[in-house]
């Protein structure tokens, strides 16, 4: 009986044997067989080589999809293993993953690996691919496999192996003289690897636990072609001026004192500043949509995050606890128990629903020191917390104005680009089902009703409830995360939260939680990085800078210091003994909006000389025509 390939556009093709993936990408079209790195069968990921024996769903997958990208990077971590057991035989491999963009590969070597022999690896990756050497799979016992690796030496992959139930099968995959033990699948050969780049190399400790001997980590990227390869490297460029970090030491934003401790940050007067700005316009807006604002401690008794669950499912993410007469405290690691207590500590009627509490809450959580990253990972942060607390039927009118508010607020801090994605019930999961669909039904009505488009992410919601994200997109084409609203169907049962209805029996609220910035500190960096520091006027610590030429027009600059500050703009006198030039130059680096240039002439004439950044002079004017000219950009 013919065997039946089903192709992703519902087309099949009959064969009178067993077939390769490869040969019917090659019946389909040469092209698509050379780009090609893998199969996907009937969902199952597999190597082009695989052998297809029965009817089944066909999908080819190139450099194109993320599943390609991911498969062509997990084999380019194989190649660069190999180079690095080539050129330094006594070094120990352990895992080789691919990541978002391009992959890494952990070795046990006593010292870290130099740039020099950073660019010793890349040659041999080069002079290795050229070789077009086959990535061949083979299954074999885990006895087998003890045995082979064991032969080498290669106590990462026992370790591994140790963990695995006897009677599974283990696969392996070689490339010329290398072998890794690897569930793949790989592209065909090392041919396919065109252009390759070592990015950096770093510490990491094994299996991410500072308790673990600390490997070395090479990082990479690999493409098909030398262009893609070109404009990544270009991209990596201008994501560095961009860089948050960067950015925030250039304007004296915020910094991270390791005798403080890593993953906390401090707050400088300008980054204090535009802090400021963003939490009382959070806080005036949400105070116009109907929300109450609340209060809450930074820690609590064990008992609350018992009831929570979280010493259960999150410990491990929270600090140690402090003896407190006898009784165990933890800092706080999320708001929602405290919301949740402001809410039962009353009795609600159907009639005061919806409650909406919000919060600016600081929390935090035990990240470890490997993934802390400027202000994008940090121990202790700011979320913009808030829970919506209303019945059934007031379900889809709350969503709707959530998401709404949502954008409005994304929008006037001008993001322009969103991703949105539902994600919908996860295979474990709490709560009634018949909860789940209600409540995604909601979430998916609400998007389709204001006509937005989004992804679904099948599966992809919390145990708890399912969510929909809100991500902003960059002038990079980069995705950020924002807005999270998610369904609680855990926390409501487990602190017994209900309300009366108009049966005068008790209800079990349904419950939204939902943070439209994410964290004030994950927001800030995400904001200076988008408008790579040039932030919208309104934002600006400091909006004008009054530049006088020389000491002789100090007095009339403070003088328009202080009108200025009469009319609500937040400006400074640089003081400094230095040339015009050399202010003007500097308050550009600053990107500080407007610059008023004071001289003899302007301090005579009772006028002022106005610069744009990034425009330049706009020319002498009266300060009330300055004053209208800065206004007009707010």
């Amino acid at each position: 009986m013919p065997i039946k390939v089903t192709l992703p556009d519902g087309s099949a093709r009959l064969y009178e044997q067993p077939v390769s993936a490869l040969k019917v990408a090659e019946d389909i079209s040469p092209r698509l067989a050379e780009a090609a790195i893998c199969a996907e069968l009937d969902g199952v990921l597999v190597d082009l080589g695989h052998d297809i024996d029965r009817d089944a769903k066909l999908v080819l997958h190139t450099f194109k999809t993320d599943a390609g990208k991911d498969i062509y990077w997990h084999s380019t971590a194989h190649l660069m293993a190999q180079a690095v057991k080539q050129l330094f035989p006594d070094v120990k491999v352990t895992i080789g993953p691919s990541i978002e963009q391009g992959f890494y590969y952990d070795f046990d070597r006593d010292k870290p690996f130099t740039e020099e022999e950073l660019e010793q690896i890349e040659e041999r990756m080069v002079s290795l691919s050229k070789q077009n050497l086959p990535y061949t799979r083979r299954e074999l016992s885990k006895a087998e496999a003890m045995e082979i690796f064991s032969a080498m030496g290669e106590d990462y992959k026992l370790e591994i192996l140790n963990e695995i139930p006897d009677d599974d099968i283990i696969s392996t995959y070689t490339q010329g003289d290398f072998i890794d033990l690897c569930r793949g699948p790989h592209i065909p050969h090392t041919g396919k690897i065109k252009a390759v780049k070592l990015l950096k190399s770093s510490g990491a400790y094994w299996r991410g636990d500072e308790k673990n001997k600390m490997l070395q980590r090479i990082y990479g990227i690999s493409f098909p072609t030398k262009k893609e390869l070109e404009e990544y490297l270009d991209f990596l460029k201008q994501a560095a001026l961009r860089d948050h970090r960067k950015l925030g030491k250039d304007l004296d934003l915020f910094s991270i004192n390791e005798d403080i401790g890593p993953g906390l940050v401090l707050w400088h007067p300008n980054g204090a500043m535009i802090r400021h700005l963003i939490e009382t316009y959070w806080k005036e807006e949400h105070l116009r949509h109907g929300y109450k604002l609340v209060y809450s401690p930074h820690v609590g008794r064990s008992n609350l995050w018992e009831t929570s669950g979280h010493l259960g499912f999150y410990k491990e993410n929270m600090y140690a606890a402090m003896d407190v007469e006898g009784q165990d405290y933890y800092i706080k690691p999320m708001n929602c128990p405290f919301h949740i207590a402001i809410y039962n500590s009353n009795l609600h009627s159907y009639r005061e629903l919806p409650i909406r509490l919000a919060e600016l809450g600081t929390v935090y959580r035990y990240e470890r020191s490997g993934v802390l990253h400027g202000l994008m990972r940090v121990r202790g942060f700011t979320q913009d917390d808030a829970h919506i607390i209303c019945t059934p039927d007031q379900l889809n009118s709350e969503v709707e104005k959530l998401i709404v508010f949502s954008l409005d607020m994304l929008k006037h801090f001008g993001f322009r680009e969103f991703l949105i994605y539902l994600s919908t019930k996860p295979e474990e999961s709490v709560g009634d089902p018949a909860d789940w669909d209600t409540a995604t039904a909601s979430l998916r009505s609400s998007l389709e009703k204001i006509g937005l488009e989004y992804q679904v992410d099948e599966g992809g919601g919390a145990f708890y409830g399912p969510k929909i994200d809100i991500k902003i997109k960059d002038a990079l084409g980069r995705a950020w995360q924002c807005t999270t609203i998610q369904f609680d169907f855990n926390e409501p049962v487990r602190f017994d939260m209900s309300y009366i209805g108009a049966d005068n029996a008790q209800h079990r609220p349904y419950m939204v939680h939902r943070a439209i910035l994410g964290s004030v500190e994950r927001f800030f960096a995400t904001l200076l990085e988008y408008h790579s520091g040039n932030l919208p006027h309104w934002l600006a610590p400091v909006q004008m800078m009054i530049l006088p030429i020389t000491e002789a027009q100090m007095d009339y600059a403070r003088k328009l210091e202080e009108d200025f500050r009469l009319q609500g703009l937040r400006c400074e006198v640089d003081t400094r003994n230095e040339k015009i030039g050399y202010k003007i130059r500097d308050a550009e680096l600053k990107k500080i909006p407007f610059m008023c240039v004071i001289g003899k002439k302007e301090e005579e004439s009772g006028q002022i000389t106005l610069r744009q950044h990034t425009v330049g002079d706009l020319g002498s004017m009266s300060f009330a025509d300055a004053l209208s000219r800065i206004r007009s950009e707010s």
